[in-house]
């Protein structure tokens, strides 16, 4: 039994240098000591935590600014297209023409603006998720060092990679991590 937990732990080190790309596997590798892996669900991290929450409510009310924003101009260009429409037939042709370039030219900055709107958003998230991960890797490596865990391992799940397959509940720190991040981020 003794030889397949070491080749368990062998393999969840092997799995940790794979996916952070940590040096130093050789010597955790030929370690005569065993060594403590604990495993944490960050997405229940991220929504458990007071910080999580805000930052899950930042986000969405940043996104629902500007799917307002987009649905007040695709109002205005329904009213516009609508109107070109109904006016067609008594517009002359110059007229018709300069209604045409006039929604034409709303309907391109529409379109901007929505491409803009999506790249805002994406660097939002972007900068919320790299505040948050180094804050949750401060908390992770506190409950690690004050548990003796010499690695940590996020399970991952349906919208990232499973890296664990099993794991006792004694080695989830999930909610240990919770509590010291929240200690933390007030």
């Amino acid at each position: 039994m003794k030889t397949g937990m070491a080749s368990w732990v062998v393999a969840a080190g092997l799995l940790i240098v794979s996916q952070s790309g940590l040096a130093g596997l050789a010597e955790l590798a030929s370690a005569a000591e065993p060594f403590k892996v604990g495993v944490i669900q960050q997405r229940t991290i991220i929504d458990q935590t007071k910080a999580g929450k805000r930052a899950m409510d930042s986000l969405k009310e940043f996104q629902g600014s500007r799917q307002r924003i987009i649905a007040t101009d695709d109002q205005e260009l329904k009213k516009l297209e609508d109107e070109l429409k109904a006016k067609e037939s008594v517009l002359n042709e110059s007229a018709k023409l300069n209604k045409q370039e006039e929604f034409r030219g709303k309907f391109e900055n529409y379109q901007r603006r929505i491409q803009n709107f999506d790249r805002e958003i994406q660097q939002k998230q972007k900068e919320v998720a790299v505040e948050f991960q180094r804050k949750i890797d401060e908390a992770v490596q506190a409950v690690a060092e004050k548990g003796g865990f010499t690695a940590v391992i996020d399970e991952g799940g349906a919208a990232t990679i499973q890296v664990v397959l099993y794991a006792h509940a004694s080695v989830n720190l999930t909610d240990q991590v919770v509590k010291e991040f929240d200690r933390r981020n007030k």
